[in-house]
């Protein structure tokens, strides 16, 4: 698979030695502020796919056994994210970028199958999640008003997460806070982090593992955390306890805490942060502007107050006396919104909540991993890009711009901007060849 390094200024495709440009970006008025920075491509990237890893055939196993056959069969298990059981609805299943679940047969789940299925797998805790030992996979219920179980969730537990395009932002240990719908990847990323850690940068590494998610279920956790250890947390109310434990009893660099969503969280991740242990957490929102608004959780980015401006500094800055400003330090100094499993925003997280309450567009890094196809004779290239605004990357691959000699709609009125224009930029005549 070929690869191609993409800074703000141009996209630079190699092939057998071939340079050649795509198109000169320097004139595109950004559609949001980035800073750009080039990162040198790695030889290989953290693979999320792998078979060996995963342990996908544990999984099926609990599962009923046409439903097994069929999922064993199914080419796009790589791309697998939960199996749905619903009592008296069709089993589906979920899969990474599609719009909604297949049907996995034409007949309905029954509760003897759910049966069989709590039999191969763990004890609930508290928070309704399950296990199955030696394996990241996790199984989550749905009960009836009796207590009794009548559905089930089988979320695929990824080894190996898409961590190289953050790689260099370990070298600094800054804590770090990702925020991202769920299902997107948060999990999979700090279980990688952890392993990156503890075993490439020589750290103490401790994970706060509420539910058994990073670490597998079992007492003896899995190998893809490398040597990081693991404190699992008896009941989920009781995760701020085991945080602070951690720093009090066995000494880390670092701790990892899954799923921050309590006030309790929040202040022990505040606390943790001042006796300067690094951090690496994840929280629920589609990006910062969600955990601003959120009373609950807006203490992981500096918390927010109202303050009253005096009237000379309300018409300096052209604005009410009554504005909202960031009333601490953000105990997380980079935070990364995952909006895509290949396409991730970095904040330097307090001057862009100060920006954003201010009303202006925060200094941001848009980093990411896209393919594109039929290029170079229909093989496909993985692009590797940095702070390249969102909306142009969607045009790019839409639009199939790679290879045309016309301007896309959306560059319409963008001067000297152009495609393969330069017949003397060598190989960009071979593109459809």
């Amino acid at each position: 698979m070929e690869k191609i390094l993409l800074d703000g200024a141009s996209m630079w495709a190699r092939d057998s030695g071939k340079s050649c440009c795509f198109m000169s970006l320097s004139h595109y008025p950004p559609l949001m502020t980035a800073s750009y920075r080039c990162f040198r491509a790695r030889s290989s990237l953290s693979c999320c796919n792998s078979h060996a890893d995963d342990d996908m055939s544990a999984l099926f196993q609990i599962l009923p056994c046409d439903l097994r056959d069929t999922l064993l069969c199914d080419p796009s298990q790589d791309q697998l994210v939960e199996v749905i059981l619903d009592l008296g609805c069709l089993p589906q299943a979920h899969y990474i970028d599609d719009s909604g679940r297949r049907s996995l047969r034409n007949t309905e789940v029954s509760m003897e199958e759910i049966q069989c299925v709590l039999k191969e797998i763990g004890q609930f805790g508290g928070d309704n999640r399950a296990g199955i030992e030696g394996t990241l996979h996790r199984i989550s219920a749905i009960r009836n008003r009796k207590g009794e179980v009548i559905g089930l969730t089988c979320r695929v537990g990824r080894a190996r997460g898409q961590i190289d395009m953050v790689r260099d932002l370990l070298d600094f240990g800054e804590s770090i806070l990702f925020v991202g719908r769920p299902g997107v990847g948060k999990t999979t990323v700090v279980r990688e982090i952890s392993r990156v850690l503890s075993d490439e940068l020589h750290k103490r590494v401790v994970i706060v593992d509420t539910s058994n998610e990073i670490g597998g279920d079992g007492d003896i956790p899995h190998p893809a955390i490398g040597g990081a250890r693991r404190l699992q947390v008896p009941d989920p109310s009781m995760q701020h306890q085991v945080m602070i434990e951690a720093v009090e009893n066995h000494m880390p660099e670092v701790i990892i805490i899954d799923e921050i969503g309590t006030e309790s969280e929040v202040h022990a991740c505040r606390t943790i942060a001042e006796r300067g242990v690094m951090l690496i957490g994840t929280a629920h929102g589609e990006q910062l502007e969600n955990i601003i608004k959120n009373p609950t959780l807006s203490d992981l980015i500096g918390g927010v107050v109202t303050v009253t401006l005096s009237d000379q500094e309300a018409r300096i800055r052209n604005c009410s006396k009554s504005v909202l400003e960031r009333k601490a330090p953000s105990p997380f100094p980079f935070l990364i919104e995952i909006n895509e499993r290949d396409y991730w925003i970095v904040h330097r997280t307090e001057r862009s909540v100060d920006a954003l309450l201010r009303g202006k567009k925060p200094l941001v890094e848009v980093i990411g991993i896209r393919t594109l196809f039929q290029i170079f004779g229909h093989r496909p290239i993985t692009i590797e890009f940095c702070s390249l605004p969102f909306q142009l990357i969607k045009c790019y691959e839409d639009e199939m711009l790679v290879g045309t000699r016309s301007k896309p709609a959306c560059f319409e009125g963008v001067e000297n901007q152009r495609c393969f224009e330069n017949s003397e930029v060598e190989g960009a005549t071979d593109l459809h060849d």
